[in-house]
């Protein structure tokens, strides 16, 4: 029986969702308990609440699709329940309903007897390559082809009954309509800042949700492949091509450039707070040599250290919300879970997708981890506890030298072995 137990707990932790994944991210905890836990408390006619503990009420959104191509993939975005409890994630939807461009529904799954909510948008051939999730339950905004599209949370978890269009769901934000392909999206930490990063080269940073424009910058890169705010929201750092290059949002300038050494590809980047409480930029490169994540200081904006991952190229990165782990998956499907302080590794998956891992996300408390990937998976890996080491009590060790001492002394003395002129 605690086999079967095991194997399941197992299957439930990964689930396929029949389209190629790009993105993926926590939905904001009081946007689930507002929207989602509203509708499974009148489901259950006023039932036991005490079923569905807090620590179980999360939400996760994922991203992707097949593209422009035949292959009969749609593009999508996917609502699933997280059920901490069991250790599990809802299942796909099985219906297979005709739907329109845009069209908005959800299901009721039912998974080791938790009621587990999972809402989907499809759209046309535009791919959701990138995607952005506002920190204050704001929405979320999706990088399409040529355009980005903000969507409300409140029409996708709660779509009224017969909606068929989902117009007022989602929207085309005008200041990005047209702009080619944009590879990187962010929100700073309070949700008052979007920046955006073209396939063009061209960044651009404005306030939210006004949209008023604080940086149009052309030339930031040759193409801009990642984006990360700091804590403070002070600094915003873009990477592509060769450099990463740090600014000042206040400001609307660059303050510095971090160069590559060697055969160094910068791949992503994240900002954090060290155990001290200063903030900390971490970015991950590829070598030939293998993976790499380089620590800097963000006062000199000088190198701090680095770490070498031997025949592990970096496909995807992130960093736990309360900085003492990173997360990194590569080409050939494993996560590699490591220690941010002393850069050990702290959990290996093996094997935790078919191939390549296209990103990654810790959850807000930092006890999970999802993985996501090109074969339609995504994983849920629940963080070991490192067992806490008893610290030394130097004052307990001094008493026992002494009666040791003490002890050694008498019998050596009774044994002869030393004089009674010695005596203490």
């Amino acid at each position: 029986m605690a086999n079967q137990t095991t194997e399941s707990n197992q299957l439930s932790n990964t689930q396929t969702y029949g389209f190629p994944i790009y993105a993926a991210d926590w939905i904001p905890e009081e946007t689930v308990r507002s929207k989602i836990d509203k509708d499974q408390d009148n489901s259950e006619d006023g039932g036991d609440e005490s079923s569905s503990s807090s620590t179980s009420r999360s939400c996760i959104v994922l991203a992707g699709g097949g593209g422009e191509g035949r292959s009969g993939i749609k593009n999508v975005i996917v609502i699933c329940r997280v059920d901490l409890d069991t250790k599990s994630l809802s299942e796909q939807p099985v219906s297979n309903a005709c739907v329109s461009d845009l069209y908005i529904f959800q299901q009721i799954c039912i998974l080791k007897d938790h009621l587990l909510q999972l809402g989907r948008i499809v759209l046309g051939t535009d791919l959701p390559y990138r995607m952005a999730v506002h920190p204050r339950g704001g929405g979320l905004v999706c990088a399409l082809p040529n355009s980005c599209k903000r969507f409300d949370w409140e029409n996708i978890m709660s779509p009224r009954e017969g909606d068929q269009g989902g117009e007022e769901g989602e929207e085309v934000i005008k200041e990005l309509k047209d702009v080619g392909q944009q590879l990187a999206l962010a929100f700073s930490q309070e949700g008052s800042v979007l920046a955006a990063g073209g396939e063009d080269g061209t960044l651009r940073i404005f306030e939210w949700p006004s949209m008023k424009t604080i940086l149009d910058e052309s030339k930031a890169h040759a193409s801009v492949k990642n984006l990360t705010f700091s804590e403070s929201g002070k600094f915003l750092v873009s990477l592509g091509g060769p450099l990463c290059r740090v600014w000042d949002v206040k400001a609307s300038a660059a303050i510095a450039s971090l160069s590559k050494e060697k055969d160094e590809m910068f791949a992503y980047c994240r900002f954090s707070v060290d155990n001290a409480g200063n903030e900390v930029l971490y970015i991950a490169a590829n070598t030939e040599r293998g993976g790499s994540v380089i620590t800097w200081d963000t006062a000199t904006w000088k190198r701090r250290r680095s770490k070498l991952m031997k025949n592990y190229s970096i496909s995807a990165f992130n960093v736990s919300a309360d900085g003492k782990l990173l997360a990194l998956g590569n080409m050939e499907g494993d996560v590699l879970i490591i220690d941010s302080t002393k850069m050990k590794t702290h959990q290996l998956v093996k094997k935790a997708h078919l191939g390549l891992v296209t990103a990654l996300t810790f959850s807000p408390d930092s006890r999970c981890l999802v993985s996501v990937s090109f074969d339609s998976r995504a994983k849920l890996t629940v963080i070991e506890k490192t067992p806490e080491k008893q610290g030394v009590n130097w004052l307990v060790m001094l008493l026992l030298c002494v009666l040791l001492y003490v002890v050694s002394y008498y019998f050596l003395m009774a044994k002869g072995i030393i004089g009674k002129e010695n005596s203490l």
